[in-house]
């Protein structure tokens, strides 16, 4: 039998051969640089951007446009993303050349995306097996934020030379994450596999989804096209609060499950109307938007008097029963008026998942299989979620001697506390007895001003990170004007405008371009530090 689970600390033969031709190009830029520097001493260097949807998304591009410009570019071995940072990085990795190629004000101006054709993408999707509301906001990424829909599969990269950095793309186990061991919670995909990145259990990258039973493959199913694995990457904004509703009262974790249902019914009304001019169909749409108006407008006076968590959250499980049971009225209506279309069949769909509220729905390939998680192994299928669910930035899989990095380069464009992330890490790495460098706490007092630049130095195994906020000390004049900034480019919110992302753009290259030297410095360093290894 065909062992088609690869059980495994070391890297695959595909990741293996594509780091190999990556490190000549890797030391070539080196030389370019004056770095000298030996073949067997190339030192392993990943740029892993932190998610924070559409702000990730553009500085990301800033910042490796920048690096293109400085020549850094093409010192990176890996480039490992989460979140936001994943819808940039799925766009760019369109071009097998996108490293010598970029253009980074294209990437987000533009036409956009027919939503006509994104419908009829979501319409078909919609028929198929395991049909969540993660594929709702993939395409509504993909068409609004990214105005591209990524029709390719990332498998098809695995065959290509190595002219730009291997992408990890990153998420984990919804089960497991909120009950279930460490080592069954983070989960990278790759070109070549897919797979838990602490249990080292993966699967060619083609079978993800497919039907497996103790470690047998029984049945293939197609690979999910970029478009759904970006609505799996970058959830957790489907999965929270929108801050541009305009809602009177307060909204509190009492509240959310209220409001994420009401975002995405509220999404998909607005990506169906855009997409069709019907007469009957936009009246019918109107009154379902009457109906979500109607129930998201909270009677401040009534919140006033619920002085506790528990009233409120009655309060709104009320609401929320109440938002279903009309809309399922409204929907049992249309097919009394023989309306039941493929438009209105698709929300009637969309409003069962909401029911259930089911995100990121996938065939377990561990399900049966002997030594895993009881959170794993006892379930056909699994839920991947939006790894800054976890750990905003995609440490995991770059820490310890799988991939021997020496050379972590952080772009901090994380919403919340400053050097949560970082801080987060640590205590993974510690739990999982994998080295990680020291810090300062005294440092973390600075998270409400932070610098434009740190340096957590690596000693022996572990690795150097530079650690690089977005809005700092250099850019703003004081911790209010950071968080003016975190106001105007906050997570949630409708797509930026042209100038809003011509300033983001120029933030982030002005914060690569200061610091080239600091980053050459640690090449150097990391490269003695290989070195003397040897």
């Amino acid at each position: 039998m065909e062992e088609h689970i690869h059980h495994s600390h070391s890297l695959c033969a595909g990741e293996q051969d594509y780091v190999d031709r990556r490190k000549r190009v890797v030391l070539e830029s080196l030389n370019k640089l004056g770095i000298n520097c030996s073949t067997d001493c190339v030192p392993h260097i990943a740029l892993l951007p932190s998610g924070g949807g559409q702000r990730a998304a553009v500085s990301l591009v800033g910042s490796l446009y920048q690096m293109g410009k400085d020549g850094l570019l093409d010192s990176l071995l890996y480039l490992g993303g989460v979140s936001g940072s994943t819808w940039s990085m799925s766009t760019l990795y369109s071009d097998p050349q996108w490293s010598v190629n970029m253009n980074r004000v294209s990437m987000f101006s533009g036409p956009g995306v027919d939503m006509g054709h994104a419908l009829a993408w979501l319409e078909k999707r919609a028929d198929k097996e395991f049909f969540s509301l993660t594929d709702v906001w993939g395409v509504l990424t993909s068409a609004r934020i990214m105005k591209k829909m990524e029709l390719r599969h990332l498998s098809d990269e695995a065959s290509r030379d190595a002219t730009n950095p291997y992408p990890i793309y990153n998420t984990v186990e919804k089960g497991c994450l909120s009950d279930g061991p460490i080592e069954g919670k983070w989960f990278e995909v790759s070109p070549h596999e897919a797979g838990f990145t602490e249990l080292g259990l993966f699967v060619e990258t083609s079978l993800l989804g497919s039907k497996f039973h103790s470690g047998e493959l029984l049945e293939q199913k197609l690979e999910r096209d970029m478009v759904e694995l970006q609505g799996v990457l970058g959830s957790a904004l489907a999965c929270c609060i929108p801050p541009w509703l305009n809602v009177d009262g307060h909204i509190d974790s009492a509240a959310e499950e209220f409001f994420c249902i009401y975002n995405t019914l509220d999404k998909l009304v607005d990506l169906i109307r855009s997409s069709t001019s019907d007469p009957t169909a936009l009246s019918e749409l109107n009154m379902l938007q009457e109906i979500l108006e109607d129930k998201v407008h909270v009677n401040h006076s009534t919140l006033l008097k619920s002085k506790n968590m528990e009233e409120r959250k009655s309060f709104f499980q009320q609401r929320r029963v109440k938002l279903l049971e009309e809309v399922d009225t409204w929907s049992q209506s249309l097919e009394e008026r023989a309306l039941k279309t493929s438009v209105f069949g698709l929300i009637m769909k969309v409003i069962q998942l909401i029911k259930k509220w089911e995100w990121g729905t996938t065939r377990n390939h561990l399900y049966q299989h002997k030594d895993v998680p009881p959170c794993l192994g006892t379930k056909e299928q699994f839920h991947l979620v939006d790894a800054g669910l976890m750990i905003n930035v995609a440490y995991p899989p770059f820490l310890g001697e799988k991939r021997d990095i020496y050379l972590i380069i952080v772009l901090e464009n994380s919403a919340g506390t400053m050097f949560e992330t970082l801080t987060l890490a640590r205590e993974y790495a510690a739990e999982l007895k994998k080295p990680f460098p020291e810090i300062d706490d005294k440092v973390l007092e600075e998270r409400e001003w932070p610098k434009d630049c740190y340096v957590f130095e690596g000693k022996e195994k572990e690795p150097t990170i530079v650690y690089m906020p977005l809005f700092n000390r250099r850019n703003c004049h004081d911790a209010e004007e950071i968080n003016a900034k975190m106001e105007e480019y906050k997570t949630f919110q409708l797509p930026y405008s042209e100038t809003k992302i011509k300033v983001l753009l120029e933030t982030a290259e002005a914060n690569m371009k200061n610091n080239k030297e600091t980053l050459l410095r640690e090449i150097k360093k990391a490269i003695l530090r290989r070195e003397n290894k040897k």
